[in-house]
């Protein structure tokens, strides 16, 4: 006799579908980097490590650009041109900007189909390159920068004086006990 497995054995686990993974791996993401602003002083907002650096507000302000994007690609309206929108006066606009594009993001993920998910978008693909991208890698892409640009507000936080929460395991601030 065998004894009991954690985990059920390889073959009888159903595999999340393309769109349950990404929006899994976005809502898991999303509180990692809620934790990262939460963490952040807001008196702190305009700190920038280089004057060619975005500030912290900006780099909120980033995340809720983004999300935005994935958003208009799903809809089938994600337009080039026009440049970066320019970030909101204060802190707390850019984050109430980004906590509400995150809701409506969420929300018209869980009602998509798989034919919303389907198709291209029409994006960068090198300097000065426009082309063709698949509508589900344009959506990691955009997640995997902003996990990118989490890391940047990550180190801002530390040199804001914040303490640095766990992000994909321990910190200084946060040791696993």
């Amino acid at each position: 006799m065998t004894a009991p497995t954690a985990t059920p054995p390889i073959g009888s686990m159903a595999i999340p579908s393309p769109k349950q993974q990404f929006l899994q791996t976005l809502q898991r993401e999303h509180g990692t980097t809620r934790r990262v602003i939460e963490a952040f002083p807001a008196d702190q907002s305009e700190l920038k490590p280089h004057p060619r650096s975005n500030s912290a507000r900006q780099l909120i302000w980033t995340f809720a650009v983004e999300e935005r994007l994935i958003l208009l690609a799903l809809r089938n309206q994600l337009q080039l041109g026009g440049g970066f929108p320019k970030a909101p006066d204060s802190w707390d606009e850019a984050l109430n900007t980004f906590l509400q594009t995150h809701a409506e993001l969420v929300e018209a993920l869980e009602s998509a189909s798989d034919e919303d998910l389907g198709g291209t978008v029409k994006f960068f693909t090198g300097p000065g390159a426009i082309g063709d991208i698949p509508k589900m890698q344009f959506l990691w892409f955009m997640l995997s920068d902003q996990i990118h640009h989490r890391g940047q507000l990550s180190v801002y936080l530390r040199m804001a004086g914040g303490k640095v929460p766990s992000i994909y395991g321990p910190s200084a601030d946060e040791p696993w006990m």
